[in-house]
């Protein structure tokens, strides 16, 4: 059983948050309607022509609180609906072009009146898809602020005046500190997925833009886990914050993944692409995601599964920022059915209509396996998780297994020729190794278009990505010369795929017409002017 770091009563009473709980039921509350809290009706309707007309219990309890403008925690697991449980109340708050401010101080026309600040670049394009969705009947204007794009649409676009920012932490502090983006009249901050911020090292980040916004503005902070970090956040930034706490019915994080069925199977490291084709081709599989510990691996997989027909693209931390968002809107749109991400690439990401995850690479611990398999078995859907674990991973897994108790302590080994693998995921007896070609029906990466962001593909500080600290993920990576990560917001990126380092020239080497490094020879003069044999040195 995994500790979902929840503070006790006590340091939340010392810290003065009020706490509510309530279960987390998979499934909207049909006896409510967004209507029935007194939100702006253009916001209904925009919601209404989503489909989305009933709340989910963490909007539900969220809803009363943030409307009334008080300080919010909200703990949730990813895809309970906590986005339009932070969204619609910031929405509320924001006075769109034409309207009449209501707030004390008026913000300027034009001027950022609420802010989102998000861990990653893919979960910033996905928060602001959301709310221009709802925001869509009164014409507020967002505005989407994070690295891997220039800097001059960006600010152009925060000239032509806008409401609402949602972004990365590094590139917010880098348009407000050189006077493009304007953070005093603020009166909504989020936090999104505080938990993954602080992991990810933004702690001092987050801290220097909340000294860039008014004291008295809303303050709404989300996160899966409460870890002490969390705590002592909400302690010095936030007034007497409420905290709301969408429950399971279980603590057992194996019961949080009740709606996905989990398949673990030994496999042998040789033969997992073959075992990857044959899941690929099982009864009803939909859009599925597979998941790798390293980024040469995703890319690896990835041009694998292409080889042998399978509509398939990689995500991963070497791609630029048009390439991965590339990846993403062809994975939304169907024109390729297989997503090949790392873990890092991978946050954030939501779409709809995942049937499978197969975790190519076991996960590092249990927190990473609970967040990879909820890619799918969403919003009440089900769902197929499978995991494909070396035999130089099994105390890894044995690890994952007790935390979550799921009863798998020792997986069957298992072949691309086990009859059980094909019963289990219901796959075809006449499967082979490449998707035959009647199947070939999507029209893959290369019919989706790789937007011009203003990348340059350097990897030198010149580039400014989002500044993000080294992970597992994204060993090898550097900027600069020497080696050096460049600047503020170096993170490398290459247009159009991996980024291989290049071997450094130095007066000590050379290199050979191979490519390789080789010492540089050098020739010692003599008295008779010949010289002497070369010598390595």
């Amino acid at each position: 059983m995994i500790n979902d770091n929840q503070p006790t009563a006590a340091e939340l009473d010392s810290a003065g948050i009020t706490s509510i709980e309530a279960e987390a039921a998979p499934e909207p509350i049909a006896e409510q309607t967004f209507a029935d809290f007194g939100i702006h009706p253009d916001i209904v309707a925009a919601l209404e022509e989503k489909g989305i007309v009933h709340p989910f219990p963490i909007q539900a309890m969220t809803l009363p609180v943030a409307l009334s403008g008080h300080d919010i925690i909200g703990q949730a697991r990813t895809g309970t609906g906590k986005t339009l449980g932070f969204g619609v109340p910031l929405l509320s708050r924001v006075t769109a072009p034409g309207e009449t401010s209501k707030a004390v101080v008026p913000a300027p026309e034009g001027k950022p009146q609420a802010m989102v600040v998000v861990p990653t670049r893919e979960l910033a394009v996905q928060v602001a898809s959301d709310l221009e969705a709802a925001a869509k009947k009164r014409g507020i204007r967002i505005a989407q602020i994070y690295g891997g794009r220039a800097f001059e649409p960006q600010v152009e676009r925060l000239e032509k005046g806008i409401e609402v920012i949602v972004g990365t932490p590094g590139r917010i502090i880098d348009l407000a500190t050189r006077g493009h983006l304007d953070l005093a009249y603020v009166g909504c901050l989020v936090l999104d997925e505080a938990d993954e911020m602080l992991d990810l090292g933004f702690l001092p980040d987050v801290e220097k833009i909340l000294a860039m916004t008014p004291g008295g503005r809303q303050t709404m902070l989300f996160s899966a886990t409460m870890p002490g970090a969390v705590v002592t956040l909400a302690r010095r930034y936030m007034t007497q914050p409420t905290h709301i706490r969408a429950m399971q019915d279980d603590t057992s994080e194996a019961e949080t993944a009740s709606s996905i069925e989990q398949f673990v199977y030994r496999a042998h490291a040789m033969d997992k692409v073959e075992m990857l084709a044959r899941i690929l081709q099982a009864k009803d599989r939909g859009l599925t995601i597979i998941f790798s510990r390293t980024k040469r691996t995703a890319a690896k997989v990835s041009d694998e599964l292409i080889s042998r027909g399978f509509a398939a693209a990689p995500l991963h931390g070497d791609l630029g920022q048009g390439a991965r968002e590339q990846a993403l809107r062809a994975f939304r749109s169907g024109k390729v059915d297989v997503l090949v991400a790392t873990d890092v690439a991978a946050r954030g990401i939501d779409v709809e209509d995942v049937t499978h995850v197969i975790n190519y690479q076991c996960p590092e611990d249990e927190k990473t396996y609970v967040h990879r398999i909820g890619r799918t078995g969403r919003a009440g859907k089900t769902g197929i998780a499978v995991t494909l674990v070396d035999w130089d991973d099994l105390h890894r897994w044995a690890l994952i297994n007790k935390a979550l108790d799921l009863g798998i302590p020792e997986p069957e080994e298992t072949y691309s020729s086990s009859e059980h693998l094909f019963e289990d995921l219901e796959i075809p007896a006449n499967a082979t190794g490449s998707l035959p070609k009647s199947a070939r029906t999507r029209e893959g990466l290369d019919a989706e278009r790789v937007e011009d962001l203003g990348e340059t593909g350097r990897s030198d500080s010149r580039q400014r990505g989002e500044r993000r600290p080294r992970r597992d993920d994204e060993r090898g990576r550097s900027g600069g010369r020497g080696g050096r990560s460049g600047g503020r917001g170096g993170e490398r990126q290459a247009s159009g795929g991996s980024s291989e380092r290049r071997p450094r020239r130095d007066a000590a080497s050379t290199e050979g017409s191979d490519g390789s490094s080789q010492p540089r020879r050098r020739r010692r003069r003599t008295r008779g002017g010949a010289g002497e044999a070369p010598a390595a040195d």
